[in-house]
């Protein structure tokens, strides 16, 4: 892969080994954070540098990565005079990680089009531990031309790099995987629930299926720690509504039906009402037992 120099903006709990991968594998890497004690603390770790505005951190760089919280977060940092977009060249690429809308994809692709920026939606698959690996699943939108000169770069923090079609239909694939995964974890919920009310050993119960067609990520890595009760990690009740509404109102516009979906994002409204926001998606389980 040849070195590039690249920035990285947004240094969460999915930003931060990202940016950390783009390093290691020998890129000069400056970052920006809202909050910018977390690029202190990157920059202790790994070589790079910081930077005290977006416009800054992305000033002659190749290629430019977010990764934030929503849409609204992201025009916050892609626009105005201290914005990405103020700042980068003509010729470099911007590459937005951030679950956001398809709606957004393709407006910061045109605002990047006037001034020659190459733009690509981006999201990934994997969660924390996926960006801590470097083995992300990365669906992404945006010209071929575009992809084939980010693609190396992307693959320092992904396992697999795919592109879909035009700007957005990243996004709209990553709808597509959020919409599985709800649904994923309510039946898990519901198998588990039952196997302990009919008063199974669970564990030999996720032995016996996960060799069959009941298999699945969510019941590898979720299964045991939902019959344990634990939910102290991974992906936040509160970060999943935000995806499933982004979900849910592009099925308004293209007139997809999505009934589970809709029912889960509900459950999911009553954890967070049980002050469960923070809880993994696995959760759901909670509303199934008696103790709740």
């Amino acid at each position: 892969m040849s070195k590039v120099s690249a920035a990285f903006l947004g240094l969460g709990v999915m930003g931060r080994p990202m940016a950390g991968h783009l390093s290691l594998a020998g890129h000069a890497v400056t970052v920006y954070n809202r909050t910018a004690a977390r690029a202190v603390t990157w920059i202790a770790e790994y070589d790079g540098d910081m930077a005290e505005t977006p416009r800054e951190a992305v000033r002659d760089v190749d290629v430019a990565c977010l990764c934030l919280g929503n849409d609204d977060d992201v025009r916050a940092v892609a626009y105005g005079a201290d914005g990405i977009l103020a700042g980068m060249a003509k010729g470099g690429i911007l590459v937005d990680h951030t679950t956001a809308s398809a709606e957004l994809a393709r407006e910061l692709a045109e605002r990047a089009a006037e001034q020659g920026v190459g733009f690509l939606d981006a999201p990934v698959s994997g969660g924390q531990v996926g960006a801590e690996n470097g083995s992300l699943t990365i669906m992404v939108g945006g010209d071929p031309e575009v992809f084939a000169r980010a693609e190396p770069v992307i693959s320092a923090y992904a396992r697999a790099v795919t592109l879909m079609g035009p700007v957005g239909t990243g996004q709209l694939t990553k709808m597509v995987n959020q919409i599985c995964i709800a649904g994923l974890l309510q039946g898990l919920s519901e198998g588990l629930a039952f196997a302990q009310r009919a008063g199974l050993d669970g564990t030999r119960v996720i032995d016996v299926l996960a060799k069959g067609a009941a298999a699945s990520w969510q019941m590898d890595n979720r299964s045991h720690s939902m019959l344990d009760d634990r939910f102290d990690f991974g992906f936040a009740v509160d970060w999943m509504r935000k995806d499933l509404g982004i979900c849910l109102n592009e099925a308004r516009r293209n007139g997809a039906r999505l009934p589970v979906a809709a029912l889960v994002d509900q459950f999911y409204a009553a954890l967070q009402a049980r002050g469960g926001g923070r809880w993994d998606t696995s959760s759901l389980i909670r509303l199934l037992r008696d103790e709740g």
